[in-house]
């Protein structure tokens, strides 16, 4: 087993650099970035650490073979090759996933075939066995074909990275987490920042930030398929958990403030944040955007109602445009809105001072950044380290 292995970290395309600074500030090495994905270098230590802290990746992969497959006996013969011995125990179970683009190996389920027949062999002749229950741990084997060049890679994370075990039930169309924490980054919350969400939903872009600000690591909540790996040691797992709770900040003055139309989303918001262990920062209410009055210091986080959300397209065009006349009036330290509307600025009255293209899963997005800030002095008071103490800062204004 080598003491260094090399990881893939998919992840959502216009997250790229954020997920870079992640894995400098975790210690991993020889980071390359490449569109919607980044590879890097580490230890056992490291396949534990990436999978608990990092927030905007997707999984984290480990990359066993990289070779040339343009014939299916050219496929079997790379994958056969790897020493699956030394990976699976002999009562793993292996399901095999993959894709294939513009290769001549195009058929997925014949290629799935291959690899699976090619790992069946490897495993029988090095655990000298004649059958293979796969009743044990589960190893989800997965590929890549691109232009006739295949990756294989055994899944350390199990279920997506964006699963950080808060949100067990959502509202129409929500946001990912991992793409909610890039959208932090970006819009550069710290620990003393104040966040407001018009169109909060199940508070997913208040709750990653609260997240963010209080340095709590997204997978101190789930477990990992590697947990099972015996490469992985189990102290291993124990020592990364224990670090990151250490590196937590739980003193700061960080707070965040959600409000939606709809009473249902609300609940579902405030019972997310509760299982996120950030209730006492991020704090949700109905109320309609036409009441929302933006904080002078405030950062403004939002993904506005669009698509499956809205029953018509006039429909988010006028939320767009009540949101802008509510941002003209009270201008704030920067508003940061995604959305899949491309007539967003239009609606909305204003230019953004950016943009950038991003992915919501498969969804084409926009994030419109404006960060025209009025001028103010902004000395956020740390929060009592015994918790909020249940007054309310941030109100709407009342009709």
């Amino acid at each position: 087993m080598p003491a260094k292995f090399e990881l893939i970290a998919p992840c959502f395309f216009g997250c790229e650099s954020t997920a870079k600074f992640e894995l400098t500030r975790i210690g991993a090495e020889n980071i390359r970035v490449e569109d919607g994905r980044l590879s890097f270098a580490g230890g056992a230590d490291m396949i534990a650490a990436a999978n608990l802290n990092l927030r905007t990746v997707e999984r984290v992969m480990l990359l066993l073979a990289r070779y040339k497959a343009s014939t299916f006996d050219e496929l079997f013969d790379g994958c056969y090759n790897i020493a699956w011995e030394e990976l699976l125990p002999a009562n793993a179970a292996f399901p095999v996933k993959g894709s294939s683009l513009s290769s001549q190996l195009s058929s997925v389920p014949a290629c799935q075939s291959i690899v699976k027949k090619a790992i069946v062999k490897r495993l029988m002749q090095g655990h000298k066995v004649s059958t293979l229950p796969e009743d044990g741990a589960l190893y989800k084997v997965r590929f890549a074909l691109r232009k006739d060049t295949v990756e294989i890679y055994l899944d350390t994370s199990g279920d997506g990275l964006h699963k950080r075990g808060y949100r067990k039930n959502a509202t129409l169309a929500p946001i990912k987490e991992t793409l909610a924490a890039a959208i932090a980054d970006l819009g550069r919350v710290r620990r003393d920042s104040l966040v407001q969400d018009p169109f909060c939903g199940s508070g997913t872009l208040v709750i990653e930030s609260a997240q963010k600000a209080l340095n709590l690591a997204p997978g101190l909540r789930r477990r990992f398929a590697a947990e099972h790996f015996d490469f992985v040691p189990a102290d291993l797992w124990a020592e990364q958990r224990q670090k990151a709770l250490a590196e937590s900040k739980l003193d700061v003055g960080f707070e965040a403030f959600g409000y939606d139309i709809d009473p249902a989303a609300v609940a579902l918001a405030n019972a997310n944040a509760k299982l996120a262990g950030v209730e006492k920062r991020c704090h949700f209410e109905v109320a309609d955007v036409a009441d929302f009055a933006a904080k002078p210091e405030a950062i403004v986080l939002t993904n506005p109602p669009y698509g499956e959300r809205m029953n018509t397209i006039e429909g988010a065009a006028k939320l767009a445009r009540t949101l802008g006349q509510q941002m003209a009036e009270h201008p704030c330290a920067g508003l940061y809105a995604i959305t899949a509307d491309m007539e967003f600025e239009s609606h909305y009255g204003k230019r953004a001072n950016k943009r950038r293209k991003m992915y919501n899963g498969m969804i084409p997005c926009q994030l419109y950044m404006y960060y025209e800030a009025p001028k103010f002095e902004h000395k956020a008071k740390p929060m009592p380290k015994q918790g909020f103490d249940g007054k309310r800062t941030v109100e709407f204004k009342k009709k």
